[in-house]
């Protein structure tokens, strides 16, 4: 590499520095962090069979909310009935765990630049 095309260190120190604030960030993100699932929240309504029930002829009669979790346990899908209350927990914690791959992700890529910057390669 000739000298013009090759970073100067002082480019590398700011990059490393500023990798590292990016790392420190990502850190405190993850630290905050508290309920953490995988998995798909399912809310539907649904009629009862009784042949008495509105329900059966009016879909706008149809009981429920009614919430569902449903997630891969052993390489098969498991469902589990939730109130709203867990629902909502669960909402948060799905939430939770895709903004956990995205840090984690945006972590091992900084990573990346700053072994880079901190240790270049020799030609």
């Amino acid at each position: 590499m000739t000298k013009s095309s090759s970073p100067s260190k002082r480019s590398l120190a700011t990059q490393a520095r500023r990798s590292r604030q990016r790392i420190e960030k990502i850190r405190a993100a993850v630290g905050t962090i508290d309920y953490l699932c995988t998995g798909t929240l399912y809310e539907h309504l649904s009629r009862c069979g009784k042949a008495g029930c509105r329900c059966a002829t009016d879909l706008a009669a149809r009981h429920g909310p009614y919430y569902d979790w449903g997630y891969m346990q052993d390489g098969k899908l498991v469902r589990r009935r939730l109130s709203a209350e867990q629902a909502r927990l669960m909402r948060l914690a799905i939430a939770n765990y895709r903004k956990l791959k995205k840090l984690l992700r945006e972590w091992e890529r900084e990573s990346a630049r700053l072994i880079e910057a901190e240790q270049p390669r020799d030609h």
